[in-house]
């Protein structure tokens, strides 16, 4: 114990542990935790309402099949998401909303587009087409990977049953 206080002392600091923790959380910003949290599920819950009011226009005013439905769907909320990047709105968006502006299709969308738009004066084929997919390829690459091992998997077993 004496150690420590001739450390503290040589170190110049003379508060105590517990001093130091109470002057510590005076000085500390006010944790916004539970508002973030609200505001993520409610753009997240805003962002597939407006995939479901997509899918309702798409069958009731454009003829489009309860099958076909999903990927009109899809495609609709990665138009909107990869607009709203490029005209900088999905990034204020998500400094709002935070967790709740990655659902995961508008999500995917915004980070082909981001990389893509801060490339673009690097040319078309050297700065926007090569670094679209710097953080969405992995992904892209996992999820085929993984569909053709299950592919590959699921031929296996219907042979051998």
């Amino acid at each position: 114990m004496e150690k420590k206080d001739e450390k503290r002392r040589s170190a110049g600091l003379k508060l105590q542990p517990r001093e130091y923790l109470q002057l510590v959380k005076g000085r500390s910003p006010k944790s916004r935790t539970l508002l973030r949290c609200v505001l993520a599920f409610l753009t997240g819950g805003a962002i597939c309402c407006l995939g479901q009011l997509a899918g309702d226009i798409g069958e009731l005013y454009l003829g489009i099949s309860a099958d076909d439905r999903g990927s009109f769907v899809s495609v609709t909320l990665i138009f909107l998401a990869a607009l709203a990047t490029g005209l900088g709105v999905y990034d204020r968006l998500g400094r709002i909303a935070g967790a709740g502006s990655v659902v995961p299709i508008t999500g995917f969308s915004n980070s082909v587009v981001s990389p893509a738009m801060e490339h673009r004066a690097e040319g078309i084929i050297t700065g926007v087409c090569a670094q679209m997919f710097t953080i969405a390829g992995p992904v892209i690459v996992c999820g085929v990977t993984s569909a053709a091992a299950v592919g590959v998997l699921t031929v296996i077993l219907d042979i051998f049953r």
